[in-house]
């Protein structure tokens, strides 16, 4: 074989400017539209939410978040997102068990059930993201409308560029989409410079970040009491709270092919979504409102008052949170495991603090989220910017640095919480 005499990506000749702007227009519009499309869904899942877990119970004078209340509206979700993926042309695509961030091209028939399906699982209280569902309808449009309107562009950029915008919509900031696509590259032969890669992405998860900007307004920022200068107390504790954060998200992971196995054996979505959402409703029983939905508004209110409960609720609630994403990503209900996670990741944190006073709040937090979204997801550039944004503070980003590394030894060569299409673990 001869040898590999093309120049390290280093030294190779960069793309000429003249290549890169005509990829500025679509990359902006890809941008806008995606962050549009994500707006639009949350807004809508938010109205349904205020309906089902507000107007409704009000008009029949029961309790919002009663044991009755929950257990009636997480089974009736489970209901009604069954008869979107039995009936509804497309069946809102492939089991959600099987996708991640990086979405397959999805077909136009599929896109309107799919959407439905995760406008249902937001407002009915199951314990998933948006991320997902909402990268894969994104990717399907810019590639099927993109491939019609620009048919001289590679199919794959589209792609690219919807994924890009998305996750720049999702978190309000291109950084975490560009964090995501290092990683994606990370392994594969490149012809030029890494930024000739990352030019055209970056632009549309500027355009999906700023559009969100503008129209929300998100933060991510807990506000949490400020980290003060990190002592020797602190180092121990990031080291300590982000392996164990990460080796209780591998228990999940480590269940997640057996819990979809279970219920995979019921065959038919009018089955299999239904009885997630009992289980889902007797969880959300137990562990009160704040362990349903996706969990960043929830996250938020612990924030608020990080001593307001005991270290035995914050366990408890880190318990049934993550058994309610467990069964919700096992049991078919469209959506992402992300932002579930950081409630969890949260949870443990704040536990870590009320059992020992002397583990700060911030830290504490900021080293759970990241050891569960290791485990999660293994996306180790997201979990580390996810943690490190929920605490503003560049001492704690140092600190999740250092406990990165154990809790990276744990996860890494290991399952993570997606399937393949037989129903193995991703790895």
């Amino acid at each position: 074989m001869a040898p590999d005499t093309s120049p390290p990506a280093s030294t190779a000749p960069a793309t000429p400017a003249r290549t890169l702007l005509p990829l500025i227009l679509p990359a902006l519009v890809v941008g806008v539209v995606a962050s549009l499309l994500f707006l639009g869904v949350s807004g809508a899942a938010e109205a349904l939410q205020h309906v089902l877990w507000g107007n409704l119970p009000d008009a029949l004078g029961v309790g919002r978040y009663s044991v009755l209340w929950t257990m009636v509206i997480l089974t009736g979700t489970g209901v009604l997102a069954g008869l979107v993926v039995w009936k509804v042309p497309g069946h809102a695509g492939p089991d959600p068990a099987t996708t991640g961030l990086d979405a397959p091209v999805l077909p136009p028939v599929v896109l309107p059930g799919l959407l439905l399906a995760t406008a249902l699982t937001l407002a009915g209280g199951p314990s998933l993201g948006p991320e997902n569902p909402i990268i894969a309808v994104n990717v399907g449009l810019a590639y099927w409308l993109g491939r019609r309107l620009l048919p001289r562009m590679p199919g794959g950029m589209w792609t690219v560029l919807a994924e890009a915008a998305t996750i720049g919509a999702l978190f309000g900031t291109p950084v975490a989409a560009a964090l995501v696509m290092s990683e994606a590259l990370a392994g594969q032969p490149l012809k030029g410079r890494l930024w000739d890669h990352v030019f055209a992405p970056l632009v549309a998860a500027a355009a999906g970040a700023i559009t969100t900007s503008l129209v929300a307004h998100p933060t991510f920022d807990l506000h949490l009491p400020p980290l003060g200068r990190a002592g020797w107390v602190d180092v121990l504790a990031a080291l300590v709270i982000a392996p164990l954060a990460a080796l209780l998200g591998m228990c999940a992971v480590r269940a997640f092919p057996y819990v979809h196995g279970a219920f995979s054996r019921l065959r038919h979505p009018m089955l299999i979504l239904p009885a997630g959402g009992i289980v889902m409703g007797l969880l959300g029983a137990l562990g009160g409102q704040l362990t349903l939905f996706k969990g960043l508004d929830q996250v938020a209110e612990l924030a608020r008052d990080p001593d307001g409960w005991t270290a035995g609720q914050f366990a408890g609630m880190t318990l049934v949170k993550l058994a309610a994403l467990l069964v919700a990503a096992s049991s078919g209900f469209r959506g992402g495991r992300i932002f579930p996670s950081v409630f969890i990741g949260a949870a443990f944190g704040l536990a870590a603090h009320a059992l020992v006073p002397a583990v700060q709040p911030a830290l504490g937090v900021a080293a759970g989220v990241l050891g569960m979204l290791l485990a999660i997801t293994r996306q180790g550039w997201v979990s580390l910017f996810t943690a490190a944004v929920l605490v503003a503070s560049p001492t704690v980003l140092a600190l999740l640095c250092i406990a990165s590394l154990p809790a990276w030894l744990l996860v890494t060569g290991r399952p993570q919480m997606q399937l393949t299409k037989e129903g193995a673990a991703v790895r």
